[in-house]
């Protein structure tokens, strides 16, 4: 790893610095990961995140599932009740 100097304004400098504290990270950390996000092409886009939720519909089905769900929870109780027979 190499060091590497850069200029920011006032309020790129705040916003780094506040968004690597909301993180618990330091902001040079910050900062390579934007890079590494700009550069490597991870992508914010709504055509990936879809495509995500599509790969993964049905990969845990409800009756895996290890939680206490109330099924008499009115409404949405009969939706739980709905869904998890898919």
């Amino acid at each position: 790893m190499r060091r590497t100097n850069i200029y920011l304004t006032d309020e790129q400098r705040a916003a780094l610095a506040a968004r690597a504290a909301a993180e618990g990270t330091s902001a040079a950390e910050l900062v390579r990961r934007l890079i590494d996000q700009a550069l490597l092409g991870a992508s914010d886009d709504l055509t990936d995140d879809l495509a995500a939720i599509d790969v993964s519909f049905g990969a845990l089905r409800g009756d895996e599932l290890d939680i206490d769900v109330d099924w008499a929870d009115g409404r949405r109780g009969e939706h739980l009740r709905r869904i998890s027979q898919l």
